[in-house]
């Protein structure tokens, strides 16, 4: 019997290479944000602050990309989650550090969580548009990782959010 496990958790260069992705797109819609980068425990893995950003988004993209990871969810998936059951639906809003609207994204590898990312400062459609070209990197980046895993930015496993690709990170 093993006493520990191994855990799976984004890179830097993965986080840096998204975050980079995360703010060309932003520059396409004209919009400055805030953008968040935590590794699977829900972490601060990495940040990047445009020009301009709303100074209160700082604080939401980070809790985004934290309730993506920890939930394993996107954060716009949530109404749906809790609005037929009104004792979640008055509780969780109220959870610490949780958020419930769109712009946070889990990052997975064989159907784990390696990290998450937050976007904040435009609209809930941009933030989430912003997030989901960040995401698409993944499509695109060779790594060091095995042939053929799975990589999926939502649970609901849309064709923009999920994909095989040749290796990963």
């Amino acid at each position: 019997m093993k006493n520990y496990q191994m855990i799976k958790s984004i890179t830097l260069e993965l986080a840096e290479a998204m975050l980079a992705r995360a703010e060309e797109k932003a520059k396409e819609l004209g919009v400055a944000v805030n953008m968040a980068i935590a590794d699977q425990s829900g972490h601060l893995k990495a940040f990047r602050r445009m020009d301009g950003a709303p100074l209160l988004s700082i604080g939401i993209s980070q809790r985004k990309a934290y309730s993506a990871a920890a939930f394993g969810m996107a954060t716009g998936e949530w109404l749906d989650v809790i609005q037929h059951n009104p004792r979640l639906l008055h509780g969780i809003p109220h959870t610490p550090d949780l958020v419930i609207f769109g712009g946070g994204f889990p990052i997975e590898v064989d159907g784990e969580v390696i990290g998450a990312i937050g976007i904040s400062g435009g609209t809930e459609e941009e933030d989430e548009e912003i997030g989901r070209a960040a995401l698409n990197i993944l499509r695109t980046k060779e790594t060091n990782g095995s042939e053929g895993e799975r990589v999926s930015a939502c649970q609901k496993g849309c064709d923009a959010c999920e994909q095989t690709i040749h290796h990963s990170y």
